[in-house]
């Protein structure tokens, strides 16, 4: 007979909390705006999918237009 080895699996005690939710800040969709703007300057889509990209870019910046605040909104006015 072929001699079995044990395998002992360790098991760490599960935590009582809920796990993290996903986060997306501001700073996430200014940065998807960003690779967004490369990949078309590059070429990285389609004729035929440049107006439904182009169409998400515009609605992604209107909405960072709205909500982040501009850099001149930032800094505080020189004394």
């Amino acid at each position: 007979m072929e001699s079995q080895e044990n395998i002992q699996i360790e098991s760490q005690p599960v935590a009582d909390t809920a796990p993290t939710p996903p986060e997306l800040t501001i700073t996430d969709l200014v940065n998807i705006r960003s690779i967004v703007d490369v990949a078309v300057r590059r070429g990285a889509f389609g004729a035929t999918e440049a107006s439904a990209v182009g169409a998400a870019f515009d609605k992604l910046n209107m909405f960072l237009n709205a909500v982040a605040p501009t850099k001149t909104e930032e800094q505080p006015p020189a004394a």
